[in-house]
Protein backbone atom coordinates (compact mmCIF):
# COMPACT_ATOMS: atom_id res chain seq x y z
CA UNK A 1 0.00 0.00 0.00
CA UNK A 2 1.55 3.04 -0.95
CA UNK A 3 2.79 5.59 1.74
CA UNK A 4 1.22 8.90 1.40
CA UNK A 5 -2.21 10.86 0.93
CA UNK A 6 -4.22 10.46 -2.36
CA UNK A 7 -6.53 12.90 -3.51
CA UNK A 8 -9.79 12.27 -5.65
CA UNK A 9 -11.84 15.15 -6.92
CA UNK A 10 -14.80 13.91 -8.64
CA UNK A 11 -16.50 16.67 -11.24
CA UNK A 12 -20.07 17.54 -11.87
CA UNK A 13 -20.51 14.31 -14.61
CA UNK A 14 -19.18 11.62 -12.39
CA UNK A 15 -21.73 12.49 -9.52
CA UNK A 16 -24.49 13.87 -12.00
CA UNK A 17 -26.76 10.69 -11.87
CA UNK A 18 -27.90 8.10 -9.56
CA UNK A 19 -25.80 5.33 -11.73
CA UNK A 20 -22.48 7.90 -11.73
CA UNK A 21 -22.52 8.14 -7.97
CA UNK A 22 -22.81 4.13 -7.54
CA UNK A 23 -19.92 4.46 -9.70
CA UNK A 24 -18.21 6.39 -7.82
CA UNK A 25 -18.85 4.60 -4.48
CA UNK A 26 -17.39 1.79 -6.58
CA UNK A 27 -14.21 3.45 -7.31
CA UNK A 28 -13.11 4.41 -3.40
CA UNK A 29 -13.99 0.78 -2.51
CA UNK A 30 -11.22 -0.20 -5.18
CA UNK A 31 -8.68 2.71 -4.30
CA UNK A 32 -8.96 2.00 -0.42
CA UNK A 33 -7.30 -1.65 -1.16
CA UNK A 34 -4.17 0.37 -2.07
CA UNK A 35 -4.82 3.73 -0.49
CA UNK A 36 -5.63 4.48 3.42
CA UNK A 37 -5.41 7.88 3.44
CA UNK A 38 -7.59 9.38 0.68
CA UNK A 39 -9.11 12.81 0.28
CA UNK A 40 -12.43 13.47 -2.41
CA UNK A 41 -12.95 16.56 -3.63
CA UNK A 42 -16.75 16.97 -5.28
CA UNK A 43 -18.24 19.40 -8.14
CA UNK A 44 -21.73 20.43 -7.86
CA UNK A 45 -23.84 17.70 -9.55
CA UNK A 46 -23.89 18.38 -13.66
CA UNK A 47 -26.13 21.38 -14.53
CA UNK A 48 -26.58 22.94 -10.64
CA UNK A 49 -24.23 25.48 -10.96
CA UNK A 50 -26.06 26.83 -13.90
CA UNK A 51 -29.31 26.48 -13.04
CA UNK A 52 -28.05 28.88 -9.60
CA UNK A 53 -26.33 31.45 -11.79
CA UNK A 54 -29.36 31.91 -14.36
CA UNK A 55 -32.04 32.15 -11.26
CA UNK A 56 -29.42 34.40 -9.59
CA UNK A 57 -28.98 36.77 -12.91
CA UNK A 58 -32.91 36.32 -13.39
CA UNK A 59 -33.73 37.19 -9.88
CA UNK A 60 -31.07 40.34 -10.05
CA UNK A 61 -33.77 41.63 -12.89
CA UNK A 62 -36.87 41.08 -10.74
CA UNK A 63 -38.09 37.59 -11.92
CA UNK A 64 -39.69 36.51 -8.85
CA UNK A 65 -41.26 33.02 -10.12
CA UNK A 66 -38.05 32.16 -11.48
CA UNK A 67 -36.86 31.87 -7.71
CA UNK A 68 -39.54 29.12 -6.74
CA UNK A 69 -39.50 27.30 -9.62
CA UNK A 70 -35.94 27.07 -9.10
CA UNK A 71 -35.63 25.98 -5.55
CA UNK A 72 -38.44 23.39 -6.43
CA UNK A 73 -36.25 22.10 -9.17
CA UNK A 74 -33.23 22.27 -6.57
CA UNK A 75 -35.14 20.15 -4.30
CA UNK A 76 -36.46 17.66 -6.44
CA UNK A 77 -32.92 16.79 -7.89
CA UNK A 78 -31.64 16.57 -4.97
CA UNK A 79 -33.97 14.54 -3.41
CA UNK A 80 -34.49 12.23 -5.76
CA UNK A 81 -30.94 11.56 -5.44
CA UNK A 82 -30.86 10.78 -1.73
CA UNK A 83 -33.58 8.03 -1.68
CA UNK A 84 -31.71 6.50 -4.42
CA UNK A 85 -27.79 6.53 -3.02
CA UNK A 86 -28.37 6.66 0.43
CA UNK A 87 -29.94 3.33 1.90
CA UNK A 88 -29.71 4.04 5.57
CA UNK A 89 -32.84 5.95 6.57
CA UNK A 90 -31.68 7.92 9.61
CA UNK A 91 -28.95 9.15 7.00
CA UNK A 92 -31.36 10.07 4.17
CA UNK A 93 -33.83 12.44 6.87
CA UNK A 94 -30.24 13.62 8.30
CA UNK A 95 -29.27 14.72 5.04
CA UNK A 96 -32.50 16.10 3.33
CA UNK A 97 -33.16 18.31 6.81
CA UNK A 98 -29.86 19.56 5.48
CA UNK A 99 -30.52 19.87 1.66
CA UNK A 100 -34.11 21.57 2.51
CA UNK A 101 -31.88 24.16 5.50
CA UNK A 102 -29.24 25.09 2.19
CA UNK A 103 -32.61 25.27 -0.21
CA UNK A 104 -34.06 27.91 2.26
CA UNK A 105 -30.80 29.84 2.28
CA UNK A 106 -31.09 30.39 -1.45
CA UNK A 107 -34.17 30.76 -1.82
CA UNK A 108 -33.47 33.84 1.12
CA UNK A 109 -30.53 35.05 -0.84
CA UNK A 110 -32.00 35.03 -4.54
CA UNK A 111 -34.74 37.39 -3.03
CA UNK A 112 -32.60 39.79 -1.31
CA UNK A 113 -30.77 40.19 -4.94
CA UNK A 114 -34.29 40.10 -6.30
CA UNK A 115 -35.29 42.89 -3.89
CA UNK A 116 -32.03 45.15 -4.25
CA UNK A 117 -32.10 45.03 -8.29
CA UNK A 118 -28.57 43.61 -8.69
CA UNK A 119 -26.53 40.51 -7.14
CA UNK A 120 -22.55 41.69 -6.26
CA UNK A 121 -19.96 39.31 -6.98
CA UNK A 122 -20.04 38.40 -3.00
CA UNK A 123 -23.58 37.42 -3.22
CA UNK A 124 -22.72 35.38 -6.41
CA UNK A 125 -20.30 33.60 -4.90
CA UNK A 126 -22.91 32.73 -1.85
CA UNK A 127 -25.78 31.86 -4.39
CA UNK A 128 -23.21 29.17 -6.67
CA UNK A 129 -21.55 27.59 -3.61
CA UNK A 130 -24.35 25.47 -2.72
CA UNK A 131 -23.95 23.41 -5.76
CA UNK A 132 -21.19 22.04 -3.50
CA UNK A 133 -22.58 21.76 -0.76
CA UNK A 134 -25.34 20.07 -1.76
CA UNK A 135 -23.66 17.27 -3.47
CA UNK A 136 -20.91 16.55 -0.83
CA UNK A 137 -23.51 16.15 1.77
CA UNK A 138 -25.49 13.65 -0.41
CA UNK A 139 -22.28 12.04 -1.60
CA UNK A 140 -20.54 11.21 2.09
CA UNK A 141 -23.82 10.00 3.26
CA UNK A 142 -24.03 7.79 0.22
CA UNK A 143 -20.28 6.56 1.29
CA UNK A 144 -21.11 6.20 4.87
CA UNK A 145 -24.55 3.79 4.32
CA UNK A 146 -22.35 1.55 2.22
CA UNK A 147 -19.86 1.20 4.71
CA UNK A 148 -17.34 4.03 3.47
CA UNK A 149 -16.06 5.63 7.12
CA UNK A 150 -16.07 9.36 5.45
CA UNK A 151 -17.47 13.40 6.80
CA UNK A 152 -18.10 16.08 4.67
CA UNK A 153 -15.85 19.13 4.95
CA UNK A 154 -17.30 22.62 3.60
CA UNK A 155 -14.58 24.33 1.88
CA UNK A 156 -14.00 27.10 3.58
CA UNK A 157 -12.38 25.52 6.46
CA UNK A 158 -9.92 24.27 4.28
CA UNK A 159 -8.60 27.22 1.39
CA UNK A 160 -8.44 30.18 2.81
CA UNK A 161 -8.17 33.27 -0.04
CA UNK A 162 -7.93 36.91 -0.54
CA UNK A 163 -11.39 38.54 -1.42
CA UNK A 164 -11.35 38.46 -5.07
CA UNK A 165 -14.93 37.05 -5.28
CA UNK A 166 -15.78 34.83 -8.39
CA UNK A 167 -12.27 34.52 -8.81
CA UNK A 168 -10.05 34.34 -5.52
CA UNK A 169 -6.37 33.58 -5.34
CA UNK A 170 -5.36 31.13 -2.25
CA UNK A 171 -3.63 31.95 0.70
CA UNK A 172 -0.74 29.08 0.71
CA UNK A 173 0.55 29.08 4.15
CA UNK A 174 -2.91 29.68 5.54
CA UNK A 175 -4.40 26.89 3.45
CA UNK A 176 -1.53 24.37 4.43
CA UNK A 177 -2.36 25.28 8.28
CA UNK A 178 -6.56 25.05 7.62
CA UNK A 179 -5.80 21.75 5.66
CA UNK A 180 -3.79 20.06 8.16
CA UNK A 181 -5.91 21.52 11.33
CA UNK A 182 -9.73 20.13 9.62
CA UNK A 183 -8.25 17.00 7.26
CA UNK A 184 -5.39 15.40 9.16
CA UNK A 185 -7.57 14.34 12.13
CA UNK A 186 -9.99 12.85 10.08
CA UNK A 187 -7.39 10.92 7.70
CA UNK A 188 -5.85 9.81 10.98
CA UNK A 189 -8.96 8.18 12.10
CA UNK A 190 -9.44 6.28 9.18
CA UNK A 191 -12.29 8.32 7.99
CA UNK A 192 -12.64 9.59 4.31
CA UNK A 193 -12.68 13.82 3.65
CA UNK A 194 -15.49 14.80 1.27
CA UNK A 195 -14.61 18.44 0.76
CA UNK A 196 -16.22 20.74 -1.80
CA UNK A 197 -14.58 21.45 -4.53
CA UNK A 198 -14.51 25.58 -5.88
CA UNK A 199 -15.42 26.91 -2.62
CA UNK A 200 -12.81 29.02 -0.35
CA UNK A 201 -13.02 31.39 2.32
CA UNK A 202 -11.02 34.81 3.21
CA UNK A 203 -9.85 34.94 6.65
CA UNK A 204 -13.29 36.35 8.10
CA UNK A 205 -14.66 33.48 6.89
CA UNK A 206 -16.59 34.94 4.06
CA UNK A 207 -17.38 32.62 1.10
CA UNK A 208 -15.41 32.90 -1.83
CA UNK A 209 -14.86 31.04 -5.22
CA UNK A 210 -11.72 29.94 -7.21
CA UNK A 211 -13.86 30.01 -10.93
CA UNK A 212 -15.58 28.39 -12.85
CA UNK A 213 -14.35 24.71 -13.22
CA UNK A 214 -12.39 25.52 -9.90
CA UNK A 215 -13.17 22.14 -7.99
CA UNK A 216 -9.63 20.93 -10.27
CA UNK A 217 -7.56 23.60 -8.56
CA UNK A 218 -8.99 23.08 -5.42
CA UNK A 219 -7.77 18.96 -5.48
CA UNK A 220 -4.69 20.68 -6.61
CA UNK A 221 -4.21 23.00 -3.53
CA UNK A 222 -5.15 20.64 -1.17
CA UNK A 223 -2.88 17.96 -2.74
CA UNK A 224 0.08 20.69 -2.32
CA UNK A 225 -1.27 21.99 1.48
CA UNK A 226 -1.56 18.43 2.48
CA UNK A 227 1.89 17.24 0.78
CA UNK A 228 0.09 14.52 -1.03
CA UNK A 229 1.25 11.73 -2.99
CA UNK A 230 -0.77 11.84 -5.91
CA UNK A 231 -4.14 13.92 -7.45
CA UNK A 232 -6.65 12.29 -9.41
CA UNK A 233 -8.92 13.94 -11.83
CA UNK A 234 -11.93 11.85 -12.58
CA UNK A 235 -13.69 12.97 -15.39
CA UNK A 236 -15.96 11.70 -18.62
CA UNK A 237 -12.99 10.79 -20.89
CA UNK A 238 -10.73 8.31 -20.87
CA UNK A 239 -7.56 10.80 -19.64
CA UNK A 240 -6.24 13.92 -22.09
CA UNK A 241 -7.27 13.19 -25.77
CA UNK A 242 -4.89 14.10 -28.99
CA UNK A 243 -7.76 16.55 -30.19
CA UNK A 244 -11.67 16.70 -29.20
CA UNK A 245 -13.08 14.02 -30.09
CA UNK A 246 -16.64 15.46 -30.70
CA UNK A 247 -14.44 17.37 -33.58
CA UNK A 248 -11.92 14.58 -34.47
CA UNK A 249 -13.42 10.93 -34.17
CA UNK A 250 -10.11 8.98 -34.24
CA UNK A 251 -8.39 11.44 -31.38
CA UNK A 252 -6.69 9.16 -29.03
CA UNK A 253 -6.21 8.89 -25.29
CA UNK A 254 -2.53 10.37 -24.51
CA UNK A 255 -0.67 8.38 -21.76
CA UNK A 256 2.33 10.80 -20.49
CA UNK A 257 2.41 14.11 -20.54
CA UNK A 258 5.01 16.66 -19.28
CA UNK A 259 3.50 19.53 -16.98
CA UNK A 260 4.56 21.68 -19.50
CA UNK A 261 2.52 20.01 -21.96
CA UNK A 262 -0.32 19.65 -20.06
CA UNK A 263 -0.27 23.58 -18.84
CA UNK A 264 -0.44 23.90 -22.76
CA UNK A 265 -2.75 22.19 -23.42
CA UNK A 266 -5.34 23.55 -20.52
CA UNK A 267 -4.50 27.49 -21.39
CA UNK A 268 -5.18 26.38 -24.83
CA UNK A 269 -8.43 25.12 -24.35
CA UNK A 270 -8.44 21.46 -23.57
CA UNK A 271 -11.51 21.24 -21.50
CA UNK A 272 -10.34 18.09 -19.26
CA UNK A 273 -8.35 19.90 -16.73
CA UNK A 274 -8.70 23.77 -15.01
CA UNK A 275 -5.39 26.02 -16.04
CA UNK A 276 -4.40 26.47 -12.66
CA UNK A 277 -4.50 23.08 -11.41
CA UNK A 278 -0.56 22.49 -12.82
CA UNK A 279 1.44 25.18 -10.84
CA UNK A 280 0.30 23.80 -6.98
CA UNK A 281 1.30 20.18 -8.40
CA UNK A 282 4.61 21.24 -10.24
CA UNK A 283 5.46 23.37 -6.51
CA UNK A 284 4.43 20.39 -4.72
CA UNK A 285 6.02 17.92 -7.13
CA UNK A 286 3.08 15.79 -7.23
CA UNK A 287 1.71 13.00 -9.47
CA UNK A 288 -1.10 14.14 -11.44
CA UNK A 289 -3.41 11.91 -13.09
CA UNK A 290 -6.78 12.24 -15.18
CA UNK A 291 -9.26 9.23 -15.06
CA UNK A 292 -12.47 8.24 -16.22
CA UNK A 293 -15.20 7.35 -13.54
CA UNK A 294 -17.13 5.55 -16.59
CA UNK A 295 -13.95 3.46 -17.28
CA UNK A 296 -12.44 3.59 -14.10
CA UNK A 297 -9.83 0.52 -15.36
CA UNK A 298 -8.27 2.51 -18.29
CA UNK A 299 -5.08 4.21 -17.67
CA UNK A 300 -5.94 7.40 -18.25
CA UNK A 301 -3.38 10.28 -18.54
CA UNK A 302 -0.29 10.66 -16.41
CA UNK A 303 1.09 14.05 -15.92
CA UNK A 304 5.02 13.82 -15.39
CA UNK A 305 7.60 16.51 -14.54
CA UNK A 306 9.49 15.46 -17.54
CA UNK A 307 7.92 13.92 -20.22
CA UNK A 308 9.49 10.59 -22.66
CA UNK A 309 12.62 11.56 -24.19
CA UNK A 310 11.85 9.09 -26.86
CA UNK A 311 9.07 11.46 -28.57
CA UNK A 312 11.88 13.60 -29.87
CA UNK A 313 9.84 15.65 -33.22
CA UNK A 314 6.58 14.47 -32.01
CA UNK A 315 3.10 16.43 -31.74
CA UNK A 316 1.30 14.92 -29.13
CA UNK A 317 -2.42 17.23 -29.40
CA UNK A 318 -3.94 19.46 -31.10
CA UNK A 319 -6.45 21.75 -29.46
CA UNK A 320 -8.68 24.64 -30.52
CA UNK A 321 -9.93 28.05 -28.83
CA UNK A 322 -13.09 29.36 -31.23
CA UNK A 323 -14.89 32.69 -30.70
CA UNK A 324 -11.90 35.11 -30.44
CA UNK A 325 -11.28 38.35 -32.80
CA UNK A 326 -8.14 39.61 -33.40
CA UNK A 327 -7.70 42.99 -32.88
CA UNK A 328 -4.51 45.03 -34.53
CA UNK A 329 -3.24 48.54 -34.05
CA UNK A 330 -1.32 49.62 -36.79
CA UNK A 331 0.61 52.48 -38.30
CA UNK A 332 4.40 53.46 -39.53
CA UNK A 333 4.25 56.19 -36.64
CA UNK A 334 4.30 53.29 -33.98
CA UNK A 335 7.89 52.41 -35.76
CA UNK A 336 11.08 52.71 -32.65
CA UNK A 337 7.90 54.57 -30.14
CA UNK A 338 8.98 53.12 -27.11
CA UNK A 339 5.95 51.76 -24.63
CA UNK A 340 3.03 51.62 -27.26
CA UNK A 341 2.93 47.91 -26.08
CA UNK A 342 2.65 48.77 -22.78
CA UNK A 343 0.49 51.18 -23.22
CA UNK A 344 -1.46 49.05 -25.66
CA UNK A 345 -2.22 46.15 -22.92
CA UNK A 346 -2.43 48.71 -20.29
CA UNK A 347 -6.18 49.76 -22.24
CA UNK A 348 -6.29 46.23 -22.41
CA UNK A 349 -6.02 45.26 -19.01
CA UNK A 350 -8.39 48.04 -17.59
CA UNK A 351 -11.25 46.21 -19.28
CA UNK A 352 -10.76 43.12 -17.14
CA UNK A 353 -10.00 41.42 -20.32
CA UNK A 354 -7.45 38.58 -20.95
CA UNK A 355 -5.43 38.45 -24.40
CA UNK A 356 -5.15 34.94 -25.52
CA UNK A 357 -2.48 35.40 -27.84
CA UNK A 358 -0.19 38.02 -29.07
CA UNK A 359 1.66 38.62 -32.37
CA UNK A 360 4.29 41.77 -33.31
CA UNK A 361 5.59 42.07 -36.56
CA UNK A 362 9.31 42.44 -36.19
CA UNK A 363 8.92 46.10 -38.33
CA UNK A 364 7.43 47.43 -35.40
CA UNK A 365 4.34 48.45 -37.67
CA UNK A 366 2.09 46.66 -35.62
CA UNK A 367 0.37 44.36 -32.89
CA UNK A 368 -1.55 41.99 -33.18
CA UNK A 369 -4.01 40.54 -30.08
CA UNK A 370 -6.80 37.47 -29.91
CA UNK A 371 -9.21 38.43 -27.21
CA UNK A 372 -12.99 36.88 -26.56
CA UNK A 373 -15.20 37.91 -29.11
CA UNK A 374 -17.30 39.08 -26.81
CA UNK A 375 -15.18 41.29 -24.75
CA UNK A 376 -13.88 43.17 -28.19
CA UNK A 377 -16.42 45.99 -28.49
CA UNK A 378 -15.21 47.44 -25.34
CA UNK A 379 -11.49 46.72 -25.55
CA UNK A 380 -11.67 48.97 -29.15
CA UNK A 381 -13.24 51.81 -27.16
CA UNK A 382 -10.63 51.53 -24.67
CA UNK A 383 -7.67 51.37 -26.70
CA UNK A 384 -8.88 54.13 -29.44
CA UNK A 385 -9.13 56.19 -26.21
CA UNK A 386 -5.85 55.59 -25.39
CA UNK A 387 -4.50 56.57 -28.84
CA UNK A 388 -6.42 59.41 -29.49
CA UNK A 389 -4.26 61.85 -29.68
CA UNK A 390 -1.84 59.13 -32.00
CA UNK A 391 -4.60 58.71 -34.46
CA UNK A 392 -5.20 62.10 -34.71
CA UNK A 393 -1.81 62.87 -35.99
CA UNK A 394 -1.98 59.43 -37.92
CA UNK A 395 0.97 58.22 -35.74
CA UNK A 396 -1.44 55.16 -35.85
CA UNK A 397 -3.63 54.49 -39.04
CA UNK A 398 -6.02 52.38 -37.46
CA UNK A 399 -6.70 49.68 -34.83
CA UNK A 400 -9.69 47.54 -36.15
CA UNK A 401 -10.71 44.12 -35.19
CA UNK A 402 -11.40 40.76 -37.31
CA UNK A 403 -14.07 39.04 -37.89
CA UNK A 404 -14.58 35.64 -35.71
CA UNK A 405 -11.23 33.92 -35.65
CA UNK A 406 -9.76 30.37 -33.61
CA UNK A 407 -6.63 29.46 -32.29
CA UNK A 408 -5.29 26.53 -33.21
CA UNK A 409 -2.71 25.03 -30.74
CA UNK A 410 -0.09 22.09 -31.67
CA UNK A 411 1.67 20.87 -28.59
CA UNK A 412 4.46 18.89 -27.59
CA UNK A 413 7.91 18.56 -25.77
CA UNK A 414 9.31 16.66 -28.42
CA UNK A 415 9.00 19.90 -30.71
CA UNK A 416 11.87 21.22 -29.02
CA UNK A 417 15.27 21.89 -31.50
CA UNK A 418 13.55 19.69 -33.82
CA UNK A 419 13.99 21.34 -37.45
CA UNK A 420 11.10 21.12 -40.03
CA UNK A 421 8.42 21.53 -37.41
CA UNK A 422 6.68 24.80 -38.36
CA UNK A 423 7.13 23.55 -42.02
CA UNK A 424 5.30 20.38 -41.28
CA UNK A 425 2.84 22.59 -39.84
CA UNK A 426 2.48 24.90 -42.36
CA UNK A 427 2.31 22.34 -45.16
CA UNK A 428 -0.77 20.47 -43.56
CA UNK A 429 -2.62 23.44 -43.54
CA UNK A 430 -2.09 24.42 -47.27
CA UNK A 431 -3.13 20.93 -48.43
CA UNK A 432 -6.54 21.94 -46.84
CA UNK A 433 -6.50 25.31 -48.38
CA UNK A 434 -6.26 26.89 -44.87
CA UNK A 435 -5.03 30.31 -44.59
CA UNK A 436 -2.91 31.49 -41.66
CA UNK A 437 -3.79 34.84 -39.96
CA UNK A 438 -0.90 35.45 -37.63
CA UNK A 439 1.53 32.52 -35.51
CA UNK A 440 2.96 32.65 -32.30
CA UNK A 441 4.83 30.23 -30.64
CA UNK A 442 5.86 30.35 -26.51
CA UNK A 443 9.21 30.49 -24.96
CA UNK A 444 9.10 26.90 -24.05
CA UNK A 445 9.29 25.87 -27.39
CA UNK A 446 5.99 23.33 -26.44
CA UNK A 447 2.97 24.64 -28.36
CA UNK A 448 2.83 26.66 -31.62
CA UNK A 449 -0.44 28.69 -31.87
CA UNK A 450 -1.75 29.67 -35.35
CA UNK A 451 -5.00 32.04 -35.81
CA UNK A 452 -6.91 30.99 -38.80
CA UNK A 453 -10.59 31.83 -39.43
CA UNK A 454 -13.41 30.59 -37.66
CA UNK A 455 -14.54 28.84 -40.91
CA UNK A 456 -12.01 27.37 -41.30
CA UNK A 457 -11.31 26.32 -37.37
CA UNK A 458 -12.12 22.27 -38.24
CA UNK A 459 -10.54 21.83 -41.30
CA UNK A 460 -7.20 23.20 -39.50
CA UNK A 461 -7.76 20.79 -36.56
CA UNK A 462 -8.23 17.56 -38.53
CA UNK A 463 -5.56 18.44 -41.12
CA UNK A 464 -3.03 19.23 -38.19
CA UNK A 465 -4.44 16.19 -35.76
CA UNK A 466 -2.55 13.81 -38.84
CA UNK A 467 0.41 14.95 -37.37
CA UNK A 468 -0.05 13.47 -34.31
CA UNK A 469 -0.50 10.11 -35.94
Amino acid sequence: MPDGILVMKFGGTSVGTISAVNNVKEIIKDVQKDWSRIVIVLSALSGVTNLLIDCAEKASKGQSGVINKTSQELRARHTDMIQAVIRKKSLQTKTQIDIDDLIDKFINLTNAIRILGESTPRALDAIVSLGERFSVRIIAAAFQSNGIRSEFVDGEKVIITDGQFQNAHPNMEMTERAAGENLNPLLNSGVIPVVTGFIGATQDGITTTLGRGGSDYSAALIGAALGAKEVWIWTDVDGVMTADPRVVPNARTIEELSYREIAELAYFGAKVLHPKTIRPVIEAGIGLRICNTFNPHAPGTMIVENGNNRDNGKIKAVTIIRNQQMITLEGRGMLGIPGVAARTFGAVASTGTSVTLISQASSEQSICFTTNAEYTPRVLESLKETFSDELQRRDIDKIWATSPVAIVTVVGAGMRHTPGIAGRVFSALGDQNVNVIAIAQGSSEVSISLVVDDSEAEDALLALHKLTE
